[in-house]
């Protein structure tokens, strides 16, 4: 079963409902933001960036430790050409089956990675996406304990199931509007297909008039 149709719904309930997450940018800007979760991978993500560096485009990447910690080259290359970096957890565990302490180590593991690869500091890395989405208040108020930046999305298109790279961009094409935030995946499930996606996609959000800007910028955009 596919869950693409229930996003946009799931979001319009979850939205004011924890209004301390980053959900979108500001509706009266043209502001979008492209991310990526799961990487860094070997050779999904170097294709990604191959197409960015085309449309000079700053796009988000949510980071996996144990990724960062496999391609330490590719991680520092995101880095080095000014994309935003964000933490995605160590392993992909979901956050809310973690207890407080493993949570705390799962990110602190992730920010040491990216440190060792990129030499960029542990405060500089603060924005978090949950794996899947999942969380509880009690997991928001933990980042905030801490000193996170929660990050979740407004366009979910379901790549990572590959439905196939038409229906993907289709997806994102219904769904898109100002300051939308929209989730691809660079790693094993739906890196496959995320380059040739945003090849097709980015030239016609271009075309409608759209700016790619970081997560950074969209949380000074936000209404």
């Amino acid at each position: 079963m596919q869950l693409a149709p229930l996003f946009p719904i799931i979001y319009k309930i979850l939205q004011p409902t924890f209004p301390q997450c980053l959900w979108r940018g500001d509706s009266n800007d043209k502001a979008i933001a492209l991310t990526f979760d799961d990487g860094p991978h070997p050779q999904y993500t170097r294709q990604v960036l191959t197409v960015l560096e085309r449309y000079q485009i700053q796009a988000s990447f949510f980071w996996l430790g144990a990724c960062v910690q496999r391609s330490p080259t590719i991680a520092k290359e995101i880095c080095d050409r000014g994309h935003w970096i964000g933490l995605h957890g160590y392993d992909h565990r979901s956050f809310p089956m973690l207890s407080p302490i493993e949570l705390k180590e799962s990110l602190e593991k992730t920010q040491t990675a990216i440190y060792h690869a990129c030499n960029l500091a542990p405060n500089k890395v603060r924005d978090v996406r949950p794996p899947n989405g999942l969380f509880t208040p009690k997991t928001l108020e933990l980042f905030q304990q801490w000193n996170y930046r929660p990050v979740m999305w407004s366009v979910v298109p379901e790549d990572w199931a590959r439905p196939g790279v038409t229906t993907v961009t289709k997806r994102v094409l219904q769904q898109v509007q100002n300051g939308s935030l929209i989730v691809l995946h660079d790693g094993a499930f739906g890196g496959q297909d995320v380059a040739a996606t945003i090849q097709i996609l980015i030239p016609q959000l271009i075309q409608k008039g759209y700016q790619f800007v970081t997560v950074d910028t969209l949380w000074g955009k936000r209404e």
